[in-house]
């Protein structure tokens, strides 16, 4: 009942600072400067936890299908940032993705691995979009490679605790609410 508790509370937790409060990796571009951009943000890391729930929820093709469109995506948008593509809404958009994948891990429908993939594709193109705008230095690669890390990391988190609460709880209960939860988070951040 512990690990339910926790589960269900962190996405709350996260929710304590304001939202967009990411360090000061602007003065330069280094991996580190990436790497701890996704951490530093309850809207990042909510996201980004909620694609590997989700992508566990659905299992079979979409375990692998849906991180690994989301970070390919991601570095899309990263890319048309620092080309210049002026992109609206990006802040609100990333908002969006941690209400609606949130949703999604909560209804807990079987939704096609390309489908799902296609739905996280697009809310990854505004979160690669928001790395690229905020990047400043000169090595965008060593930054790129620094978030998209930190990314494929919150997405393993968030298929680890799937796995381990569907193995603890027999059943999905659990991750419906933590679901649930996450998108709570999201409508919050939303609001303020």
């Amino acid at each position: 009942m512990k690990k339910l508790s926790v589960l269900t509370l962190a996405p709350l937790l996260v929710m304590s600072t304001p939202a967009f409060a990411h360090v000061g990796h602007a003065e330069n571009g280094s991996f580190m400067a990436g790497f701890l951009h996704p951490l530093s943000g309850p809207d990042h890391v909510l996201a980004m936890v909620a694609v590997g729930l989700w992508a566990a929820t659905l299992g079979g093709r979409a375990l692998i299908a849906v991180p690994a469109t989301f970070v390919g995506v991601m570095l899309l948008g990263f890319v048309a940032a620092l080309a210049g593509l002026s992109v609206p809404l990006v802040e609100p958009a990333i908002l969006a993705s941690i209400v609606v994948i949130g949703l999604l891990v909560a209804i807990a429908r079987p939704v096609p691995a390309g489908a799902a993939a296609a739905i996280v594709g697009v809310f990854a193109f505004f979160h690669g979009h928001a790395h690229g705008a905020e990047m400043a230095g000169d090595s965008a690669v060593s930054f790129g490679a620094g978030f998209a890390l930190a990314t494929i990391l919150l997405h393993a988190a968030g298929i680890g605790l799937a796995l381990g609460a569907g193995r603890l709880m027999h059943g999905s209960t659990g991750l419906r609410i933590a679901g649930g939860a996450t998108a709570l988070s999201g409508v919050l951040l939303l609001a303020s």
